[in-house]
């Protein structure tokens, strides 16, 4: 193996062990703290290619966005969780932060920055645009995370499964395309990915799906179905931001995890993925009980 491959492997044995430990033991608003630092600093990777080709995004009130949406997104998973009557209503009373206040929120102030601001007026349309876009193509969807390890008892072991399932097929599709990878999947973006490797990201998702159905309650059907969907969202996520990079010109959104390249690079498709579980296991799968 190659140096940059050993490099890559050393990082995911320090890294996958800490992030299985969080999930599995720690409460939901560790969880919603700690993707809420990660999106952060996806966001920030993202503005920065943004910023390559001068678009300048405003950068700390869309990073306050982010918070805010998974705050938001852990009260509503302890909302949907409450068992006890008084606790609900309780929370029936109370004022309650909501996603459609947040974007409300934060579209008010992106105005008000912009009529109040200093910068050239030509500069707002592409300001405003790559702000709203970065919140859109990273936060909202990563905010599934949260809700996912929000299910109640089962929501560590659903998320755990959507985390396993990207990164066997990440693996798998990597190892594969170097392997014996021949037809290219969209060489204009990704010139490395091929139909050998996305096929044997897919089989190793559904191999993780056939472990988990061991340990979870639900039917071996609509583990298999999420994980192919999440393993075809990932891909698609994965693409997404490769062809950001082709636009800005830069190899990898950032450097700050050796081997792998940036963070928006390590949770591309976990950002499509999951909220494709997330969505699957919400109206099919609970419409089932």
């Amino acid at each position: 193996m190659t140096a940059g491959t050993n490099l890559r492997i050393l990082t995911a044995a320090i890294l996958i062990p800490l992030v299985v430990a969080a999930v599995w033991w720690a409460p939901t608003w560790v969880v919603a703290a700690v993707a809420a630092l990660v999106a952060v600093a996806a966001l920030v990777e993202f503005f920065d290619m943004a910023a390559r080709l001068g678009f300048q995004a405003y950068r700390f009130w869309t990073g306050l966005a982010a918070l805010a949406i998974m705050a938001e997104q852990w009260t509503t998973s302890q909302a949907a969780s409450i068992k006890n009557l008084g606790d609900l209503l309780y929370q029936a009373r109370s004022p309650r932060l909501s996603l459609d206040l947040v974007l409300f929120l934060f579209l008010l102030g992106l105005a008000i920055i912009v009529l109040g601001s200093r910068r050239p007026l030509a500069e707002s349309l592409p300001s405003v645009s790559v702000s709203v876009a970065g919140l859109v193509v990273i936060v909202l969807p990563f905010s599934a995370v949260v809700r996912l390890h929000g299910i109640d008892v089962s929501g560590p072991r659903l998320l755990l499964f959507t985390l396993v399932l990207v990164w066997a097929g990440d693996t798998a599709a990597y190892f594969a395309g170097r392997g014996f990878g021949r037809m290219k999947l969209a060489p204009q973006i990704s010139p490395n990915k091929t139909w050998e490797g996305a096929a044997a990201n897919l089989l190793a998702a559904l191999l993780v799906a056939a472990v988990f159905g061991y340990y979870t309650r639900i039917q071996p059907a609509h583990m298999l179905a999420m994980a192919a969907l999440g393993s075809i969202a990932g891909q698609i996520g994965d693409l997404f931001k490769s062809a950001f990079k082709r636009s800005a010109g830069v190899k990898d959104s950032g450097t700050i995890l050796p081997g792998h390249g940036g963070i928006y690079d390590r949770i591309d498709a976990l950002i499509f993925a999951a909220p494709a579980v997330w969505f699957y296991f919400q109206w099919i799968v609970q419409r089932k009980f």
